[in-house]
């Protein structure tokens, strides 16, 4: 007999297909994130060399994700996908192989290489494989892994650490990596590509080298923006956006088409991510600090107490990911936004050398819910009524401004906590965290109120960031009075949001 036709797979099984695929990449992030200073002993290297470690990854990272779009309407997002994933396993298992400190920046960078690409082809699937009245719901589900892993990933990095090997940090990744491949080539569409698409030759010399040099200068920000280390990076990367988009709004095909942010829920939802994601993922780095140099707990102990902040956000993404196809954006990401930003600005008013660790793990637990309510119906609605063909570009174009927000906040974040940290604590030297990290138990005690107080003045300027896209968000989404609005909503100019 012969067999029927096999039928195409369900949008949710395709979402499950991408997560399988992407688990990893954001978890990897934050185990790297609690190992840099069991690194920087194994290896001998300085803080500086090892920090590459991380730098290395998020330059490369950088330097790929405007080709994304290019690629997938080139090569199409399932090709895409499956060869990124491929790419970042094999790096994540020479990683571990890594003979010393060279051969392991060098191969971190291979896994940038690889997971650049990975975001923008799983967006570019999950939205593409339904209506937009249900994308809200699938981009809930695939938005779990980014949303999760900065919470999740200390406990198997601490664990880890604590337990066996650094190496075991990469090597998790290769089965991990395997099921995505096998998975990928068994459930995901092959969407159609676009084989006359051309790459923009002039924006590929223009865009990446200026996210590359972005995220090169924040990275040199330690203690002070106003160093020649780091203006002159970042100001060379300023000069060659300012060019791209020049030349974007006259060329025909761009690497990355910025014209999109002319719609109004498009370029509005843009911007709000840039002041809220660019907050949230400021801040994940002060509360690991707080428990480990403050509290003096280890990197488990630190992860375990950010467990629940993962799980209130993982319920919450759910929840608000059907909201997002029923109701209208406003009341949906503005509660969560109000929520997140009051949470965390209770958060760091507790920031305490005695505070209570209960009250700690419950109030991050509720800003973090309230950031679930916020990143991935945000993301959404920014590309909810993109044309197919568009897709690519917008969700690469989120992904890209998220990285360059983040990194700056980042950046910021530190220049803060080291500020204060040098003002209140002058005997630690240049090396702050670091040193603070090496105190002995008996000397903590001293110092903890004084490093707490320091990372209280650096908690604000993420949370004056998540306050500042509130009023995004009541200019963008205003408008906006159904969840279900007519699609020639979101081809209004960007302007209109203002009038």
């Amino acid at each position: 007999m012969t067999p029927g036709p096999r039928t195409s797979p369900s949008p949710t099984t395709i979402v499950l297909t991408v997560i399988a695929g992407t688990v990893m990449i954001p978890i990897d992030i934050t185990i790297v994130a609690v190992a840099i200073a069991r690194l920087s002993q194994e290896t001998g290297a300085s803080l500086p060399v090892i920090q590459w470690v991380a730098t290395g990854y998020t330059l490369a990272l950088a330097t790929v994700i405007p080709a994304a779009a290019w690629a997938i309407s080139r090569f199409s997002a399932r090709q895409v996908f499956l060869t990124a994933i491929g790419v970042f396993t094999i790096g994540s298992g020479l990683v571990a192989a890594s003979w010393n400190v060279e051969s392991l920046i060098a191969f971190r960078v291979l896994q940038g290489l690889g997971g650049g690409f990975v975001m923008p082809a799983a967006m570019t699937l999950t939205l593409r494989s339904a209506p937009p009245e249900q994308r809200g719901r699938l981009m809930a589900l695939m938005g779990l892994p980014v949303l999760v892993g900065p919470v999740f990933g200390p406990v198997l990095g601490g664990w880890l650490l604590d337990t066996m090997s650094w190496r075991w940090m990469f090597l998790i990744n290769l089965p991990l990596g395997v099921l995505g491949v096998v998975l990928g080539l068994r459930n995901l569409p092959r969407l159609e590509a676009g084989p006359s698409a051309r790459l923009d030759v002039r924006g590929l010399l223009l865009l990446p080298p200026a996210m590359a040099l972005l995220v090169l200068g924040t990275s040199f920000a330690e203690g002070t923006l106003i160093a020649p280390e780091v203006l002159v990076p970042i100001g060379a990367g300023v000069v060659l956006v300012a060019l791209f988009v020049r030349h974007a709004l006259r060329a025909a095909a761009p690497l990355l088409d910025i014209r999109l942010l002319r719609r109004r829920l498009t370029g509005g939802s843009a911007a709000l991510l840039v002041c809220f994601a660019g907050g949230y993922f400021g801040s994940m780095i002060l509360v690991p600090l707080y428990w480990q140099v403050v509290r003096g707990e280890s990197a488990t102990t630190a992860g375990l107490l950010m467990a629940p902040a993962g799980i209130a956000a993982g319920i919450m993404i759910q929840i608000s990911g059907r909201l997002i196809d029923r109701f209208p954006p406003l009341p949906v990401i503005g509660s969560g936004i109000v929520v997140a930003t009051l949470g965390f600005g209770a958060l760091a008013l507790q920031l305490s050398a005695d505070a209570s660790m209960a009250a700690i793990v419950v109030t991050q637990a509720i800003a973090t819910a309230g950031a679930g309510f916020v990143l991935l119906p945000t993301m959404t609605i920014a590309t909810r009524y993109l044309e197919d063909s568009a897709i690519p570009a917008g969700s690469t174009m989120i992904n890209v401004m998220n990285q360059v927000a983040t990194a700056l906040c980042t950046a910021g974040v530190s220049v803060l906590l080291a500020s204060a940290l040098s003002s209140r604590l002058p005997g630690l030297g240049d090396d702050g965290v670091g040193a603070l990290s090496s105190v002995p138990p008996a000397e903590l005690a001293a110092v903890a109120p004084l490093a707490a107080e320091a990372l209280q003045v650096a908690f604000w300027l993420p949370v004056t960031m998540m306050a500042a896209s509130a009023v995004i968000a009541v200019i963008a989404f205003r408008r906006t009075p159904s969840a279900r609005p007519a699609p020639a909503d979101n081809r209004q100019p960007v302007a209109a949001i203002v009038d």
